[in-house]
C-alpha cells in the first residue's frame, strides 16, 4: 500500500511528467511561461484543481451513470476551476490578469480529464489524492522551468529580479511565441538524455 502510495505520488513528477514526458497540456504551457511568476502560478492552479477534481471524481465515481461520465467530470472540474479563478481575482489580481483566458481554460485541460477518466474514476480516494499531487506537482515543476528559463533567457530576470544588470543584452525571442518552442525543445531534449542515461 505504502509502495503503491509513493508510486502515485512521484509518477507525475518524474516518469510519466505531463509536460516533459507525455507532451500533455502545451497550450498553457506555451502560452503563460513568458515569467517564473506565471508558471508557478498556472501550475499551482492546475494543482489545486487536480486534486480536488480528482479527489470529487473518485468520491462520486458509482453514483454517476456510464453514459454522462464525461460531462460530469467536466461539470466537476469546472466547478472547482471557478473557485480557484475567483478566488485569485480578489487576492491574486495582478497573476490573474497576465494568465488571463488560460485560467478558465484549465477546464478543458487534457491532464485534469485524462486523470479523472484514466485514474480518479478507477482508484480509492486516497490514490486519486496521491496522483493528483504527483501529477500537478510535476505540471507546476514544468511550468516554473520552462518560465525561469524564458524570463532568464529573454530578460535577464529571475521571479522580477534582475540578475545580470547591463552586463548582458537580453535574446527576446525567447519571451515571444517561438522562445517558448525552443526553450521546451531544449528542456525536453535534456530531460530525455538524463532519463536514457539513468537506464
Amino acid at each position: 500500500m505504502k509502495q503503491q502510495s509513493l508510486e502515485n505520488l512521484t509518477r507525475g513528477i518524474i516518469r510519466e511528467n505531463p509536460i516533459f514526458v507525455m507532451m500533455l497540456g502545451m497550450c498553457p504551457t506555451l502560452g503563460v511561461t513568458t515569467s517564473a511568476i506565471n508558471g508557478v502560478g498556472m501550475g499551482t492552479a492546475t494543482l489545486f484543481t487536480l486534486i480536488l477534481s480528482n479527489f470529487m471524481i473518485s468520491l462520486v465515481k458509482n453514483i454517476i451513470p456510464e453514459t454522462v461520465r464525461i460531462p460530469c467530470y467536466i461539470v466537476i472540474i469546472a466547478s472547482f476551476v471557478t473557485i480557484i479563478d475567483l478566488l485569485m481575482q480578489a487576492y491574486l489580481p495582478e497573476l490573474h490578469l497576465a494568465l488571463g483566458i488560460y485560467i478558465p481554460l484549465i477546464v478543458v485541460n487534457c491532464i485534469i480529464l485524462g486523470r479523472a477518466e484514466a485514474f480518479a474514476s478507477k482508484n480509492s480516494v486516497l490514490q486519486s489524492i496521491y496522483d493528483g499531487i504527483g501529477m500537478g506537482c510535476g505540471f507546476l515543476l514544468a511550468l516554473t522551468l520552462l518560465g525561469s528559463l524564458r524570463e532568464l533567457l529573454g530578460n535577464g530576470t529571475l521571479f522580477g529580479w534582475d540578475l545580470f544588470g547591463e552586463h548582458i543584452t537580453p535574446m527576446l525571442i525567447f519571451i515571444m511565441p517561438p522562445g517558448a518552442f525552443l526553450a521546451l525543445a531544449a528542456i525536453i531534449l535534456t530531460v530525455n538524455k538524463l532519463r536514457r542515461n539513468r537506464q
